[in-house]
């Protein structure tokens, strides 16, 4: 079940809702859990009560561990917990790239390959597993106490609104909410969190669908049949597709998590505006970047070591990050790129960008983001090669785009670099962070909501099925 249809839109949603707002604070929880499993296993039945069996053993590993008081037991069972975790995020998502990779192997040195049964994957396992890793850290570091029913950790890895796609939400900050969150229960966060969510739903259909049927098309040309101009087209929609895509089901997801009285973290911050790669990792799915950061990058030493270590943890952190997005090579390629320029922002490049200006330096970091989404959204890494060469070759000709795909191709350029101005920033302010509307702004607010509503829901009615990008990881 996705945001962005008819049935979650129209029957799963509202009944929700209702049913939530007329039950007592005592049993929400229970409500919600069960409408989160009833969520994900529309979509994944098969996969709901593997899931669940993980949680249920690690939820008690943790208890074991918060009440040791011996440090290598803690130890022992903070690594049992992680090993648990990682066995199954391994298992289901790369077992067929590893597989694969032998089998090539195999078939070049003449030996017989490895005969497999393809693993299918469970939708979002990346980002619940990542969730259910901090839980059993912040435990094990003190910062915060486990949870005393095992159905609240499951609500908590469950939680629908970001269980498919995140943010990636730290057990630490939403424990209290988990099981008390009264406080946030009061009309301005629904009202404000409805608003949140169609915003977040117009992003997702009228912008991202319209400029992913372009994206698609260019990536799905043999190399003799794309030419330079599609393959520009191509790759300009795909950025702001994925934009547009992942961080209007974060929207969503911070939305329909207001609506509930959970604070969900921003996960994006205009990052088409930044001066260099440095800093767009710091605006770009901000909730990975954390968790890589306080999860892996200090804990391998972070910036208190040699140089040449800082390097190595910057390199290996991002090309993680690149494979934890999917098991391919062109996805560990990604990572390594972004961490190549993450080492010479340090080397010279951020103070060389400072030179150029501000916006030089924002069209080039955004050229090289570009570039990057080549890696990422191409099939192989002979596709990478054969599109970037294209893309500078001059084999430029007419090609017939129609006006929707200009008009939201232009809208999405401008709200994407809207916020490098003082009047964007205050637009931006006005629509996502205002609170204590007054009734004037309000009823401005309303409206716009309503039109992007009515248009987006007409808009999923004649799509179809759209699903959203970061599903699949």
């Amino acid at each position: 079940m996705v945001f962005s249809s008819v049935i979650f839109l129209f029957y799963f949603l509202p009944i929700f809702m209702i049913v939530y707002h007329l039950l007592p604070h005592g049993i929400k929880n229970y409500w919600a859990l069960l409408a989160s499993l009833l969520f994900y296993a529309w979509g994944a039945p098969v996969f709901v009560f593997t899931i669940i069996g993980v949680i249920f053993i690690d939820f008690y590993i943790v208890k074991y561990l918060n009440t040791s008081t011996h440090k290598p037991t803690r130890q022992a069972l903070l690594a049992l917990s992680i090993i648990l975790k990682l066995v199954f995020l391994v298992y289901f998502k790369y077992a067929n790239f590893f597989i694969d990779n032998i089998n090539v192997v195999f078939e070049s040195i003449g030996v017989s390959s490895l005969h497999w049964v393809k693993v299918i994957m469970p939708i979002g396992i990346s980002f619940f597993t990542f969730q259910a890793i901090t839980y059993s850290v912040d435990v094990y570091r003190g910062v915060h106490k486990p949870l005393k029913k095992v159905t609240d950790y499951l609500l908590y890895i469950f939680l629908f609104p970001q269980l498919i796609a995140g943010p990636i939400v730290l057990f630490s900050e939403i424990a209290d909410d988990l099981e008390d969150r009264k406080k946030n229960e009061n009309y301005e966060n629904k009202l404000m969190g409805f608003f949140r969510f169609v915003i977040g739903l117009s992003k997702k259909v009228l912008v991202a669908n319209v400029l992913a049927v372009q994206a698609d098309y260019a990536f799905s040309l043999a190399e003799n049949d794309l030419n330079s101009t599609i393959a520009w087209v191509g790759i300009f929609a795909y950025t702001f597709q994925i934009y547009f895509d992942f961080s209007g089901y974060s929207d969503m997801a911070i939305g329909l998590g207001r609506m509930m009285g959970f604070k969900f973290p921003e996960n994006f911050d205009n990052p088409y505006i930044s001066q260099n790669i440095t800093e767009f990792w710091r605006r770009w799915h901000i909730t990975l970047g954390r968790f890589m950061r306080n999860y892996l990058y200090i804990p391998l030493g972070g910036n208190k070591v040699s140089v040449k270590r800082l390097y190595f943890n910057l390199a290996f952190v991002f090309i993680v990050s690149g494979f934890w997005h999917g098991a391919a090579w062109n996805f560990m390629l990604w990572g390594a790129f972004h961490g190549l320029f993450l080492i010479l922002d340090r080397l010279f490049l951020v103070k060389f960008l400072e030179k150029l200006g501000k916006v030089p330096a924002i069209l080039l970091t955004f050229f090289l983001t570009l570039m990057g989404w080549v890696i990422f959204r191409a099939e192989s890494l002979n596709q990478v090669g054969y599109y970037i060469k294209t893309m500078f070759m001059p084999k430029f000709e007419y090609q017939y785009f129609d006006n929707q795909f200009w008009a939201m191709l232009v809208l999405a350029m401008i709200f994407g670099f809207i916020t490098a101005f003082g009047f964007g920033r205050k637009l931006q302010q006005f629509f996502f962070y205002t609170n204590n509307l007054k009734s004037a702004q309000l009823s401005v607010y309303f409206v716009i909501v309503v039109i992007l509503f009515v248009l987006s829901t007409a808009g999923i009615v004649a799509s179809g099925f759209n699903p959203f990008i970061y599903y699949r990881f």
